[in-house]
């Protein structure tokens, strides 16, 4: 069991046992729609939702790992590292904590602690700090050849000594690390040289309300504007609040030591801790608003993905403007171009005319079934133009976001490579309406326009979120393995860029699939790729009806046992509804097989 197990089990909900499952599974390279789909026995019946959360969680615990194992590396070679040290960063369950416990031992540039120490000055910010009542000579401690040239500059320092151990204390920190996440206001106020330049955000000008609740969007806007230079942003509660909770820690008595260390005091706390643990909490809240932003973009780009397709449909598709014209194609159902022409309805009454003898005539010589207007410059005067023309056909307005990114992309060239820019956009905004999940995976997720503020947010968790939704919905649909693209096929579970063009290699030499099997015939798709894949590609005309489903093929002879027990062909068990509801479910459970994937087959 991981040392991690039981926390990751208690935060998601699960069991530590669920969650070895998973752990043991994508370390064995299984991929999450497989673990979801095909290994329920194994993990409780967990979704992909679940699955991914042990997966990113269990990563997060690996690199607090590595991160405290560089942390004891660090400390055993300069001779720090004893038994109590070693205790408390093996203790330490967050990084925050864990970069606490290392602060006041990590290498650092000079400070002013760190200057007055050298200047033998920490005996007397003991004693100070200890505010016994006892007389204090700091005179005894001026030493100009160690520049401390008088008492001033002996206490200055001694002051600074205890700044830095309160600002460096784990304890201090934690409690005001609390503070800031409970009560911190998020601030703002425009950078008076840059007014001019900062109408984008005069909404922020002069703002302030409580970090906690802070709305995702407009934290990402002040920290844009503040990252501009535009604004000037913080995040920090009421310091009366946390001076008091300082004082109350450190302070016992009224006299001269207690007024040193009140002076040391404030200064810890507006020259040292503000900076960091205000750059903490709003770190913070840049990832709690990143999280935010990102669950939408993942909730847009699943609907759009999955989005209704018009398949098998004849189309015309229209990529609309004004000066340039409307570029017009004709599909045939599996979204081949099959002719392209220009037409400029909006630019007077002649060549809009003209416009509508061309798509007359485009609709007699192709019959196409829909027109798919595309929604940018002049998509509703396109629309309404195709309406006008009362062709008895339905007109439909497709979301264009990225069509310009598709059509001037490689993938694009390589599949019309005699055409140019503007004939493969309309093309791609004809091919979203009939297939529009796979149309949209040629397409970078972060071009097709899901969501807000995506160049503020982590580039990394945006890239990753929206690949776990594109991967997801490609395999919940499932591949039709014998006129997939590279671009649709590289999403399948266990594939990859590079066998997702074998595979399209291996069709165009070999001919069509036949069967699941001849996968394992593609150069370098070993056992494992098969395995994560298999169950996810479909062969919809092949001779096995299995081959069409989401039945992997590893449980193709449990399938065929069931038909066995029923006295007939697969077929007929796959055809039959009386035969199916025949079945003693029961019958079948063992060896790995349990009521989830049985109920699976037989859906």
């Amino acid at each position: 069991m991981s040392n991690h197990s039981s926390l990751v089990a208690l935060e998601l909900g699960v069991t530590a046992q669920q969650v070895d499952a998973v752990s043991e599974l994508l370390a064995g390279g299984a991929t999450v729609p497989f673990i979801a789909r095909y290994r329920k026995e194994a993990t409780g019946s967990l979704d992909e939702v679940a699955v991914a959360a042990v997966r990113d969680r269990m990563a997060q615990l690996a690199e607090l790992d590595r991160r405290r194992d560089s942390i004891l590396a660090s400390l055993s070679e300069r001779g720090l590292l004893d038994d109590a040290l070693r205790a408390r960063v093996m203790e330490a369950e967050t990084l925050p904590a864990l970069e606490d416990v290392y602060l006041p031992h990590r290498p650092k540039r000079r400070t002013r602690g760190m200057v007055a120490r050298e200047r033998g000055l920490e005996p007397l910010a003991e004693a100070l700090l200890a505010q016994t009542g006892a007389p204090i000579q700091a005179t005894s401690y001026v030493d100009p050849g160690r520049g401390v040239e008088d008492q001033d500059a002996a206490l200055t320092g001694a002051r600074d000594i205890i700044a830095e151990d309160v600002s460096e204390d784990p304890e201090v920190r934690s409690e005001l690390r609390r503070l800031f996440a409970e009560k911190a206001i998020l601030a703002s106020t425009v950078v008076k040289k840059k007014k001019d330049e900062a109408g984008k955000f005069r909404d922020y000008f002069e703002w302030s309300e409580p970090l906690s609740r802070a709305p995702s969007h407009r934290i990402l806007a002040l920290l844009r504007g503040n990252d501009e230079g535009l604004l000037r942003v913080k995040a920090r509660p009421d310091e009366a609040d946390s001076l008091v909770r300082l004082r109350r820690r450190y302070l016992r008595g009224r006299g001269f030591a207690s007024e040193q260390v009140g002076q040391a005091i404030e200064d810890a706390y507006s020259r040292l801790l503000i900076p960091s643990l205000e750059r903490e909490a709003l770190k913070e809240a840049k990832e709690r608003a990143d999280g935010d932003a990102i669950r939408i973009f993942v909730t847009n780009l699943r609907e759009l993905l999955l989005a209704a397709p018009f398949r098998s449909k004849r189309l015309l598709a229209i990529d609309p403007g004004f000066r340039t014209g409307c570029k017009v194609v004709a599909l045939d159902a599996q979204g081949t171009l099959l002719h392209n022409d220009t037409i400029f309805p909006t630019l007077g009454q002649r060549q809009k005319e003209e416009a509508a003898g061309i798509v007359r005539d485009l609709v007699r010589r192709f019959s196409p079934e829909a027109v798919a207007v595309g929604n940018g410059t002049a998509g509703r005067e396109t629309e309404a133009f195709i309406g006008d023309l009362d062709l008895g056909l339905p007109v439909i307005m497709v979301d264009e976001s990225g069509a310009s990114i598709y059509s001037a992309s490689d993938v694009a060239r390589e599949e019309l490579p005699d055409h140019d820019v503007t004939v493969r956009g309309a093309v791609s905004i004809g091919r979203r309406l009939q297939d529009p999940l796979a149309e949209l995976v040629k397409i970078d997720p972060k071009s097709i326009g899901v969501g807000q503020y995506q160049h503020d947010v982590d580039q990394a968790a945006l890239k990753s979120a929206l690949a776990d939704t594109v991967v997801s919905c490609v395999n919940a649909v499932g591949v039709d393995l014998n006129s997939a693209s590279p671009s649709l096929l590289t999403y399948v579970a266990g594939l990859g860029p590079v066998l997702a063009k074998n595979i399209v290699a291996w069709r165009e030499e070999n001919g069509a699939f036949r069967t699941r099997r001849d996968l394992l015939k593609v150069p370098r798709l070993g056992a494992k790729a098969f395995e994560q894949a298999a169950g996810f590609l479909r062969i919809p005309d092949g001779p096995s009806l299995l081959d069409a489903s989401g039945v992997h093929p590893e449980r193709y002879p449990l399938v065929e046992r069931m038909a066995a027990d029923q006295g007939c062909s697969v077929e007929d068990l796959i055809t039959d509804e009386e035969r199916r509801a025949s079945i003693v479910v029961d019958r079948y459970l063992g060896e790995g097989v349990g009521r989830p994937t049985l109920d699976d087959i037989l859906e």
